[in-house]
């Protein structure tokens, strides 16, 4: 079973046992990757980002050129080659190869660590202004539903929280 199945299924639920026991439960739900695109500092945050990954793509791409420049030149003389020299130019090729994977494990890993540095105090702030909205209007439960995320199978327009998260992001409270 699926997860975002298993969680509208304990949605329903809960929902349906507190009805029963007479509370009445308010859920609201977000749209956090429009709330993240909206949000000035994470235009600034995806900017900081790109400047750092920019330079590593460039490297990337430049290993890549130069490697197969020399696997084009490794096939054109191949022919005239002895075996030594064929197993020498193989064994450069394997090492270029192997040196450039490990250039982006590494940088792979920078950028992931760069990324959680920055964006972390931006989802912490989201949240924290989610949490704000959901405890000023009394709801129990707020859901996220985006592109990635999709386990809300339904909702009421007026129960989307969204524009007034970020106006309470923009305002700075």
């Amino acid at each position: 079973m699926k997860t975002s199945t298993l969680v509208a299924l304990a949605l329903a639920l809960l929902l349906g046992g507190t009805r029963m026991m007479g509370q009445v439960q308010r859920i609201g739900y977000v749209n956090s990757a429009k709330i993240f695109d909206e949000l000035p500092e994470a235009k600034d945050a995806t900017k900081q980002l790109e400047r750092f990954a920019k330079p590593v793509q460039d490297s990337l791409a430049q290993m890549q050129r130069t490697l197969q420049d020399k696997v084009e030149e490794y096939q054109k003389k191949e022919a005239m080659m002895s075996d030594a020299g064929k197993r020498a130019a193989q064994q450069e090729l394997q090492d270029m190869q192997q040196r450039a994977r490990d250039y982006a494990q590494t940088k792979d890993q920078e950028l992931a660590k760069q990324r959680e540095k920055i964006l972390n105090p931006l989802k912490e702030k989201i949240l924290r202004a989610i949490e704000r909205i959901a405890k000023a209007e009394k709801y129990n439960f707020v859901l996220d539903q985006n592109e990635q995320i999709n386990i809300l199978l339904y909702a009421d327009v007026k129960e989307d929280l969204t524009n007034r998260v970020l106006d309470n992001l923009k305002r700075g409270k």
